[in-house]
C-alpha cells in the first residue's frame, strides 16, 4: 500500500503538466492573430510544410494579406481543434487547408483514413460556415516518414486520402489543389 501511495505521489506532478499542455497548440499564433488589424485575404492552415513556406517566404505573405498557421507535427484534430482561433476569428476570404499526412504518419497514434477526413471536412464545413471559402490540398507524395519508419503502404494510403478529398471538393463545387 506504502509502495502505491509512493507511486500516486510521484506521479501526479507529471499528471498535472500533461492537464495543462497546449495539445492543439493555440499558444503558437494568439499573439499573432491579436496584432492583426485587418482580417487577412487568406489563411493557409497546414502543419511543418505550410510552415515552412511561411518561415522560407515571408514577404510573400505579407504583401499578399497571407496569414501562415502551419504547426509542424500537428494532425487534423489539432488543427480541427485551433480552426476558430487561427482561421475564423480572423475573418479571411479564403482558407487554404493542406492536412493529413502526418495522420497517416500517426503522429497522434492509429487513425482511419475516414476520420481524417472527417476532420478535414469539419473545417472546410466550419470555414462556409463563416463565409470563408475554403480550398482543400492534396496530401504531398512520399514513401516513407523517416520519423516513422514502420508506418508501411504510405503511398497507397496518401492516394486513398487524396481521393476521397478530391471526392469531397468535387461534390461541394470548392476548390481543389492537387499537389500529387
Amino acid at each position: 500500500m506504502k509502495k502505491l501511495i509512493l507511486l500516486i505521489a510521484l506521479a501526479l506532478p507529471a499528471l498535472l503538466t500533461a492537464q495543462q499542455r497546449d495539445w492543439a497548440n493555440y499558444g503558437r499564433y494568439a499573439e499573432a492573430n491579436a496584432q492583426l488589424t485587418t482580417p487577412p485575404a487568406v489563411v493557409f492552415m497546414g502543419n511543418s510544410i505550410t510552415d515552412g513556406w511561411d518561415n522560407a517566404h515571408r514577404e510573400f505573405f505579407t504583401d499578399n494579406s497571407v496569414a501562415g498557421r502551419g504547426i509542424g507535427g500537428q494532425v487534423t484534430s489539432q488543427r480541427l481543434g485551433r480552426c476558430r482561433a487561427d482561421v475564423i476569428d480572423l475573418r479571411p476570404k479564403a482558407v487554404v487547408i493542406l492536412a493529413g499526412t502526418n495522420d497517416i504518419a500517426g503522429n497522434n497514434g492509429p487513425i482511419e483514413c475516414g476520420h481524417i477526413v472527417e476532420n478535414i471536412v469539419s473545417m472546410a464545413e466550419l470555414a462556409l460556415a463563416a463565409g470563408i471559402r475554403p480550398i482543400l490540398c492534396s496530401v504531398l507524395p512520399a514513401a516513407k516518414y523517416p520519423w516513422r519508419p514502420e508506418i508501411e503502404s504510405v503511398p497507397e494510403k496518401i492516394a486513398a486520402l487524396n481521393a476521397r478529398l478530391q471526392q469531397y471538393a468535387a461534390e461541394r463545387g470548392l476548390t481543389w489543389v492537387d499537389y500529387y
